[in-house]
């Protein structure tokens, strides 16, 4: 088996993998019933998912151009995906679509009544 037959197949497995993936997470929004779920199936499962498809388009692609085009589009996922499920929840919890009884520690209802996390324990 040569190498590049070798990292064909690695690429393969990645993106059969990052596909599974990115498919988990789309159930994950339609099934989930709650925001907080939705928000987790719409950030790990889909983030973890594209980069190993970017990781196997540079390994099947065998060109430092394609890596050096891939990092920033990564990177920027990386940035966004987090940040935008941060403000999609901040918004949810404001808008009172949130059960507030199935959270452990509401540190937001801490941090706008004054307490601080550690006063309550």
């Amino acid at each position: 088996m040569s190498w590049e037959s070798a990292l064909d197949t690695a690429s393969l497995v990645l993106i059969l993998v990052g596909a599974i993936l990115c498919l988990t997470a789309a159930i994950g929004l339609v099934r989930f019933r709650d925001v907080p779920t939705r928000l987790h199936a719409a950030t790990k499962p889909q983030v973890l998912g594209f980069v190993l498809i970017c990781l196997a388009i540079a390994l099947s692609m065998r060109s430092w151009p394609v890596v050096a085009f891939l990092m920033p589009v990564v990177l920027i996922q990386l940035a966004t995906a987090p940040l935008s499920a941060h403000m999609v929840g901040r918004q949810a919890y404001r808008n009172g679509t949130i059960d507030r009884s199935t959270l452990h520690v509401d540190e937001l209802a801490q941090a706008s009544s004054g307490t601080s996390p550690d006063a309550e324990r």
